[in-house]
């Protein structure tokens, strides 16, 4: 007899931020994350008590992938950035260390989430707007007739996450890779639309990262007894190529869930068998020299098309369908009954093969360059899956920058000169705003206070040695000290430059702790022509990524603090 359990009743938690679980859940989340911020960030290994991989790393991607949480409220805030790490990569901990910020900040206030989440709204769109001013001097236009800048920003990405474990000289080589990788990508023949390629990063793990390199085409793995048999002799034309995303194995794993019906005396396997000899039949009459299958092909089919002088490749897996699709310009075919027509097929220039360390590959290419391959080097299994997600991270900014050509100041910067500005305005143009929002002059007093507090302690989470965040009093600029710095007088000789790299202590500069309270000043908008000209020597940041990011703080922080109830299920 089967045994029913009464429903249980939901349960309601009302004001879920007053609970003092959760706010010290949030408090060890936001140290957690604050920990991995920036070059000098503790890594943090994460692994499941019941076994499974073991994942180190600093990068939010991993992080918060890997990161179990409970309550609703954590889980929202961390979807939340894990979605905007879907869409732009990079920022992933800038976003949720501003996110808790603000609320840890904001709960301290004593002011209504209304009018809190108005006066975020308004602060964020004054953020926003100076940003995309020109009279904003955190914000550095591209100039695409350098390379200065774009190698400034990839290499600020790669020196972000310690456990690539890199040398200077292995970052410099990386980055010069990637942005190599990335100019093969962008289509000679540009026109209104400029369509990007794509980057296949190929592993090579126990070696050193220098031996790593970029080529173009597409490099498929496979053994030096396939490579030796397949390889044909050299052609003066382009090679013909097909392309399968079907399986040719004779298989009827794509039979669906009906009836296969039979006729008596019909032999199934040979009636499969003739119908992948007429296929290869056709393959031959049309000249093909190249077949790519996605999954199996059928041995004797194998053999057909080998005696016809036709090279045939299975088992390329599904992640290399769509570059192999874009590298041949061929479609790739779904079924043996689709009627192949001569737009179906591709072609590459050449195909030869390849060795790098114990690895064999069979390297296609293509007749224009927009896709070609990372062959990327590493010690051990950790560091090369680090360096992997990092390269993507800075691939997919280089692509961000191209559409919107600005970088933002990295090394706190930014931060500190936002959180500048916005005291300036509020103090000198309150009464001006308070016509605009229509709240009091102490409530938007306040609620800047709270909004800056939290930029600034993003600055702050770059320092993990007991050292000292300063901003000076003309630029807004972040400059980090030595520990013992508060009994320091003459500042030029401990302070070497400041936080992006862009100013000299050596400058005619006054300076004050970052936490401490300071007169409000109108940060200086000067741009050096010569700065901008270096500007590989740079800490900058992904203008896209982080303006996104901003926004996506505030919004969940917004959300979050808007929660009158948790409803929970617990059926």
């Amino acid at each position: 007899m089967s045994h029913f359990e009464a429903k249980k009743p939901s349960l309601c938690k009302p004001e879920p931020l007053t609970s003092e679980r959760v706010r010290s859940t949030l408090s060890v989340l936001k140290g957690i994350l604050a920990s991995c911020y920036g070059p000098s960030g503790r890594l943090k290994q994460l692994h499941n008590g019941l076994g499974g991989c073991v994942c180190t790393t600093s990068h939010s991607s991993a992080l918060l992938r890997n990161l179990s949480v409970t309550h609703p409220v954590l889980k929202v805030l961390i979807t939340s950035v894990q979605n905007h790490v879907s869409c732009f990569s990079d920022c992933g901990l800038f976003t949720a260390i501003l996110c808790c910020n603000l609320i840890e900040n904001i709960q301290r206030l004593g002011l209504t989430p209304t009018k809190v989440i108005k006066l975020n709204k308004y602060l964020l769109s004054f953020c926003t707007s100076y940003l995309k001013s020109e009279a904003c001097s955190c914000r550095i236009p591209v100039d695409f007739s350098s390379t200065h800048i774009f190698f400034g920003l990839v290499h600020s990405i790669l020196t972000s996450k310690p456990a690539c474990m890199l040398t200077r000289k292995e970052t410099d080589h990386i980055s010069a890779l990637i942005l190599k990788a990335f100019f093969l990508t962008i289509p000679e023949s540009a026109e209104d639309r400029i369509i990007l390629g794509k980057i296949i990063i190929a592993p090579l793990k126990g070696h050193g990262v220098t031996d790593s390199t970029v080529l173009p085409g597409l490099l498929i793995e496979m053994s030096e007894v396939q490579l030796r048999r397949l390889l044909p002799t050299q052609k003066s034309s382009v090679l013909k190529v097909a392309l399968f995303c079907v399986s040719l194995s004779g298989d009827f794993s794509n039979a669906g869930e009906g009836t296969v019906e039979v006729h008596y005396q019909v032999s199934l396997e040979n009636a499969v068998l003739e119908q992948l000899f007429n296929l290869g039949r056709q393959l031959v009459s049309d000249h093909v020299d190249l077949v790519l299958c996605q999954k199996v092909i059928h041995p004797s089919l194998k053999q057909f098309l080998s005696e016809h002088h036709i090279i045939a490749i299975d088992r390329v897996g599904v992640a290399l369908m769509e570059p192999l699709s874009k590298v041949t310009g061929a479609m790739p075919i779904g079924s043996l009954n689709t009627i192949i027509t001569s737009t179906t097929y591709g072609s590459v220039k050449d195909l030869c093969s390849a060795r790098f360390g114990s690895k064999h590959f069979f390297h296609l290419i293509p007749n224009e360059v927009t896709i070609c391959s990372l062959l990327l080097c590493s010690r051990n299994d950790t560091a090369w899956e680090e360096l992997k997600l990092t390269c993507q991270t800075a691939m997919h900014a280089l692509q961000l920058t191209i559409k919107e050509p600005w970088v933002l100041l990295g090394g706190g910067c930014t931060e500190t000169h936002l959180a500048a500005y916005i005291r300036y305005k509020v103090h000198n143009e309150a009464e001006d705003i308070v016509k605009e929002s229509g709240y009091s002059q102490a409530e938007l007093q306040i609620a800047a206070e709270a909004f800056c507090s939290a930029l600034e302690s993003v600055a702050g989470s770059l320092e993990h040695d007991g050292g000292e965040i300063l901003i000076d009093m003309k630029y807004g600029h972040c400059w980090s000290g030595q520990s013992d710095s508060a009994s320091v007088v003459n500042w030029p000789d401990m302070l070497s430059r400041c936080g992006c790299g862009w100013y000299s202590s050596q400058e005619e500069l006054n300076w004050s702790f970052l936490r401490s309270t300071y007169h409000p000043f109108a940060p200086q908008t000067f741009l050096s022509q010569v700065a901008v000209g270096s500007a590989s020597n740079l800490t900058v940041d992904c203008f896209t990524a982080k303006l996104s990011g901003l926004q996506v703080a505030v919004e969940t922080a917004n959300l979050i603090l808007d929660f009158s109830y948790v409803i929970e299920d617990k059926n």
